[in-house]
């Protein structure tokens, strides 16, 4: 008889599936909104508090240092705890940090607040793409993850329209946009609480049940018929000696794993440090470039836009070209673009050059996110994946601090022939990876091998 793990393989996509990946999908846009949203408060910070660029570089910084922390972390309680707990929580310390940034005085709060608001995302992402994932039948597995991090264009819109509607509107805009930030969190943590726990992990912790039970409810959606019973257990691979803390992160240096680790760091900092780097500083530069504060987000907004139709090729690309001709294919578009937007003067360069920048830069942070949780077995998949985001957002909190000082010495083409660069070399970082497409998910590190 199949096991559960098999069985969901196979599954056609149903209400169950939708439901898991729209509950997923709204914690997602939360970051991505909350992520967008400081990049036009700065600017507002900016005008209004006159920060300087050292301080608006610290406030963005301290949020990925957060993140780095969260990232690692997360992915080991996800291995440890569960999927769905860890998502939980991250949403609580997510709204909490962000609802009380609403009532700063000063930046030093508000740099103690970003770090735990920075903590919370950082370990919402990777966990939710592990989490995906584990649920998605192998044939559209890749395309799945591409459509949840496609939730992070649908938060960064938002964001564009709270920065343009809500921060610019008045002194105080930037503070309602932080309470706009924290409320649907509430709404999320609800969703959250009712979604099933990975049958994967269950599988991976003996749970054998209860993975049975879950998936038979899936199932049940497809009116399929289940098995007449359980499955019986397996005692290996699944029912092996759980990895925990640092043998869990010493795995994934292992023989079988250390190129592809290697590899999806290299990938994952390089595409942070010019993600970050531009894309929190966009509004920013447009300003210095001579554009009024609610004019530097309405461009903001537009290019925003284009990241919606990059997902959707990168979505549709990845199960028809694969994962790794997709992700470099995307990364040199990156590439191009940033040189382009780096040497642009005219309105219409701007907006041209900067969509086609977020067209490519979003659609390779999807086949990013399909890639990553692909490459680890079951027992480290979500430390894996927690631990490359880590990896990457230490860019994130050097490249923040990079950018006001690039545009200092050489101006926004320096800045974005160096994130060209980063671009290009995430491209040859992605050739050691291996192209799991339509692959069963490796259960644990002896299947690896």
């Amino acid at each position: 008889m199949a096991n559960p793990s098999a069985r969901l393989d196979d599954l056609p996509f149903n209400r169950q599936h939708a439901r898991l990946l729209t509950g997923s999908g709204i914690g997602w846009a939360l970051d991505a909104m909350d992520v967008g949203l400081i990049s036009f408060i700065i600017a507002a910070l900016t005008a209004q508090w006159g920060i300087t660029g050292a301080e608006a570089g610290l406030i963005t910084s301290v949020g990925f240092v957060g993140m780095a922390v969260g990232a690692s972390l997360g992915g080991l309680l996800a291995d440890k705890l569960g999927r769905r707990q860890v998502f939980a929580l991250t949403l609580l310390v997510y709204g909490v940090a962000t609802g009380a940034s609403a009532l700063v005085g000063g930046v030093a709060m508000l740099i103690v607040l970003r770090f735990f608001v920075g903590l919370g995302l950082g370990s919402e992402l990777p966990v939710a793409s592990t989490y995906v994932a584990e649920f998605a039948p192998a044939r559209i597995r890749g395309r799945l993850v591409v459509v949840l991090e496609a939730f992070w264009a649908v938060g960064w819109t938002l964001a564009a329209l709270i920065g343009t509607f809500v921060v610019g509107a008045s002194d105080d805009g930037w503070r309602w946009a932080f309470l706009l930030g924290a409320v649907p969190a509430a709404y999320a943590l609800v969703i959250r609480w009712g979604m099933p726990e990975s049958p994967r992990w269950l599988e991976s912790k003996g749970r054998h049940a209860e993975a049975d039970a879950i998936v038979r409810r899936f199932e049940a959606a497809s009116r399929r018929p289940a098995p007449s019973a359980a499955p019986a257990p397996r005692p290996t691979p699944y029912a092996a000696a759980p990895l925990q803390g640092a043998s869990a992160v010493g795995a994934l240096w292992s023989p079988a794993l250390r190129v592809r680790t290697s590899a999806i760091w290299l990938v994952w900092f390089c595409v942070n440090f010019s993600y970050y780097g531009a894309f929190i500083w966009i509004p920013t530069i447009l300003v210095q470039q001579g554009y009024d504060l609610v004019r530097s987000f309405e461009f903001t907004l537009l290019i925003t836009l284009a990241q919606l139709p990059g997902y959707a090729v990168a979505a549709w690309l990845i199960e028809v070209w694969g994962r790794r001709i997709t992700l470099s294919t995307f990364l040199v578009g990156s590439a191009v673009a940033a040189i382009l937007y780096g040497t642009s003067g005219e309105l219409w360069q701007i907006l041209l050059y900067g969509s086609l920048l977020s067209f490519f830069n979003l659609g390779a942070w999807g086949a990013l996110y399909a890639v990553t949780p692909e490459l680890y077995p079951t027992s480290v998949r979500a430390t894996g994946a927690g631990w490359a985001a880590g990896a990457g957002r230490i860019a994130s909190i050097i490249a923040p601090l990079f950018t006001p000082w690039a545009l200092t010495v050489g101006g926004a083409g320096l800045v974005f022939t160096v994130f060209s660069a980063f671009f290009a070399i995430a491209a040859l970082g992605t050739i050691p990876l291996a192209d799991k497409r339509g692959e069963v998910l490796e259960a644990t590190l002896a299947d690896a091998r």
